[in-house]
């Protein structure tokens, strides 16, 4: 069935292969995938949550990490209730709006995530860089705009890549992956795929380079200030530099499992990725990292878990009552 007309393509429906090459594991992946999916709805909601009634943490560091977890709810929101539902009932079909519309949603996501991951080591910079001023450079009216430039970049890289899908015809109806990813999409087409292919990689790259780049940036002033001007001047005992090295490593390693995946899969033109390589990538991505993201940052950060402790504290002298 072909695709070509905008009418055509609204009542057009696509079949998600998802895992279906390993029926014995249906079960055990729909157990796994519910409860990460489980976990980061939790994770997430409770990390906004926690945020939101510690008037300590009013503070423009954890005014991106909501945001961070309110993007990892959303972006998993979007792809993995589509795969636990294809994981157990027969019918695994999508209609053609269906599918674009989980694409542009997830890839908004995804590219918002990428930039709130270099605005929160803009965040880092100046908080260790220059602590006495912290609150003044980092002012509400700057954070707002920083995240609303994330969320805008995102909409609008992914109106590109959805507008690129959207122009081409599709002839196959399988699409062997368990979400409308951008490859898997391709590999049904029946159109010259080579533009949209270009767009992508353009796109990718440019948004991996310069969120890459603010992110190395920061880092490497804060680790020429914490050599070379703290260590000498303000901080002469290895307990400060400790200190001051303890806010970016949730972060650094938040970056660091995002960033690999999006390049494994996205930055590499012409990629021969395996088919399973890329629903797995995806999977960690889309599924896995969501989940990740709010255990690094609690698990790390002291302030988080004694909100939580005092939360707990609280709520169970009332039951026993």
């Amino acid at each position: 069935m072909m695709l070509t007309g905008r009418n055509e393509s609204a009542g057009a429906t696509f079949v998600l292969l998802g895992f279906s090459n390993f029926p014995p594991l249906k079960v055990a992946l729909f157990l796994l995938f519910l409860a990460i999916y489980t976990v980061t709805v939790v994770g997430n909601l409770g990390m906004i949550g926690v945020i939101r009634v510690n008037p300590k943490l009013q503070t423009p560091m954890y005014f991106f990490l909501s945001h961070l977890s309110f993007l990892d709810f959303c972006y998993s929101s979007v792809v993995t209730p589509k795969l636990l539902e294809i994981l157990v009932v027969k019918d695994r079909t999508i209609s053609f709006k269906g599918c674009m519309t989980q694409f542009f949603f997830a890839v908004t996501f995804v590219f918002a995530e990428m930039f709130m991951l270099a605005a929160m080591a803009y965040d880092r910079f100046v908080a260790v860089c220059n602590p006495l001023l912290y609150t003044v450079a980092m002012s509400p009216k700057l954070c707002a705009v920083l995240v609303a430039g994330t969320y805008t970049w995102g909409a609008l890289c992914s109106s590109t890549l959805t507008y690129s899908l959207l122009k081409l015809s599709y002839c196959g109806s399988t699409i062997n992956h368990f979400c409308c990813e951008f490859s898997a999409l391709l590999s049904v087409s029946c159109s010259d795929t080579h533009f949209s292919q270009m767009v992508a990689f353009v796109i990718s790259t440019f948004s991996e380079v310069c969120s890459l780049l603010i992110i190395l940036a920061s880092y490497v002033f804060i680790v020429s200030y914490v050599f070379i001007v703290v260590t000498i001047i303000r901080m002469p005992s290895k307990g400060g530099i400790r200190k001051a090295f303890s806010t970016c490593a949730s972060h650094l390693t938040a970056i660091t499992i995002f960033h690999g995946d999006i390049l494994l899969l996205y930055c590499v033109p012409n990629s021969k990725n395996s088919k399973l390589l890329i629903k797995v990538a995806t999977a960690c991505y889309s599924i896995v990292i969501p989940m990740l993201n709010p255990l690094i940052y609690s698990l790390r950060n002291k302030d988080v878990k004694e909100t939580v402790r005092k939360l707990i504290h609280t709520e169970l002298p009332s039951h026993s009552l």
